[in-house]
């Protein structure tokens, strides 16, 4: 379920906070690696019990961050504030490490990049100007003996140091650079599938709220006429069984009436179609109930073959009870009409990843490749006319997708059709037996 709208800057801090926790986990491994390879491979003097020192608070902080994000709220703050002292502990390290000589300074770099995309506008600015003073400080503090006693090393050996690290330094900040910002991209892209995916089922929506209304106002306007044309029919039925008027026409007068019924069972029909889940609750409601609510007053259940496992009958899903009721018994008694009157209907319920899925197939001619890309759109039907209204596939798929669900169409012709209607499973529903 989508969450509410006020907690989306949460959630999206939350996100990036978690992301920010495994950088610096990676940036922190890194940066232990090169004073190991400084110290004791290139045998600079390095004040390493204080390096090792700064590297165990940054762990710590991690680990603090961690914990804590299990039970605070996040914002966009706190996010800003660990990067503030992420570029404080970063600047601490160069600092006792050759100051400005060091080519790691570029991972100031990373910070302000992952800032960029991770802050609003105010704390961006706030970062970049704090790494500035930050990395500005470094050449005031290569000059001062910040550990007593610490031989430094002469200005040509610095250079040395500088020009050798220079393509590591610049590996190690596009390395995370690089990550960081693909990382984004692809949860950009996700997100913009998403945003498709709700569109499309936003215009579904909207086309079941058209129909409902198109339901209803046809139904109002339709049904004085055609009560007239009863009752007047009727009239006209009595009077021509006095004069005496032959079978025939009656007969035909009959026709008429029946025929008008008709039309009134057809726009009640389709404004309980179109309007099926309005006013109507969710609750929860057991498989082996659904199926058996699905087949009640089914023309034809006596072809239906259900295999229903017994450990699924008792697991529940969340929905309009008569509303998913109805969706399956649309299945089946699409499948019936589609199937011949010798060959029965499969409905199979199996458990699949993350739900359970009904599936019903027929023993029909099945679809052909251009009929079944159209199947579920809205008034498209292969049915003989006064059979269907080509709604019951849509509204089953839109019903499906509001649940969290699916509806699936296979078929090849000469083999069939199975429509596979996936919906998200509960605990089993557990039945209180009076003692």
């Amino acid at each position: 379920m989508t969450p509410p709208v006020a907690n989306e800057p949460a959630s999206r801090a939350r996100i990036n906070l978690e992301w920010l926790l495994r950088l610096r986990w990676g940036l922190l491994l890194g940066q232990a690696l090169v004073i190991a390879l400084a110290a004791y491979g290139l045998e600079l003097a390095l004040p390493v019990p204080v390096l090792a020192g700064l590297l165990g608070l940054e762990a710590a902080t991690n680990v603090a961050v961690r914990a804590w994000l299990g039970r605070a709220r996040v914002s966009e703050a706190t996010i800003g504030k660990l990067m503030l002292w992420d570029t404080l502990v970063l600047t601490g390290l160069l600092a006792l490490s050759g100051g400005t000589h060091n080519p790691f300074t570029t991972l100031y770099l990373v910070n302000v990049a992952l800032g960029t995309v991770l802050l609003p506008a105010r704390w961006m600015w706030g970062l970049l100007g704090f790494t500035l003073m930050a990395f500005g400080s470094l050449f005031v503090l290569q000059d001062v003996e910040l550990v007593p006693g610490l031989s430094r090393p002469d200005h040509a050996a610095l250079m040395r140091l500088h020009l050798s690290g220079m393509w590591v330094a610049f590996a190690v900040a596009a390395g995370f650079i690089v990550y960081f910002v693909q990382r984004v991209t692809r949860a950009l892209e996700e997100r913009e599938e998403e945003l498709a995916q709700a569109r499309v089922q936003a215009a579904r929506r909207e086309k079941v709220a058209s129909l409902a209304t198109l339901a209803a106002g046809a139904a109002h306007e339709l049904s004085t006429p055609l009560s007239t044309i009863a009752v007047v029919s009727k009239e006209v039925e009595r009077a021509l069984a006095s004069a005496g008027t032959s079978e025939t026409v009656r007969e035909d007068l009959r026709l008429i009436r029946q025929q008008v019924d008709r039309c009134r069972d057809v726009l009640v029909q389709m404004s309980a179609d179109a309007g099926q889940t309005t006013g109507e609750a969710f609750h929860p409601m057991a498989l082996g109930r659904l199926v058996e609510d699905s087949l009640a007053e089914l023309s034809g259940v006596e072809r239906v073959k259900v295999e229903l496992p017994t450990e699924l009958s008792g697991r529940w899903v969340q929905g309009p009870p008569r509303a998913l009721a109805r969706v399956v018994r649309g299945l089946v008694k699409n499948a019936l009409q589609a199937s011949p009157p010798s060959k029965a209907v499969e409905l199979r319920v199996v458990e699949g990843k993350g739900g359970a899925r009904l599936e019903v197939r027929d023993g029909g001619a099945g679809m052909p490749a251009d009929v079944l890309a159209r199947a579920g759109e809205p008034f498209f039907t292969t049915k003989a006319p006064g059979e269907g209204m080509g709604l019951g596939l849509f509204l089953a798929r839109t019903l499906a997708e509001q649940l969290g669900g699916s509806l699936e169409l296979r078929s090849t012709p000469g083999q069939g059709t199975v429509a596979s209607l996936a919906l998200p499973l509960g605990a089993p529903v557990v039945t209180e037996v009076a003692s």
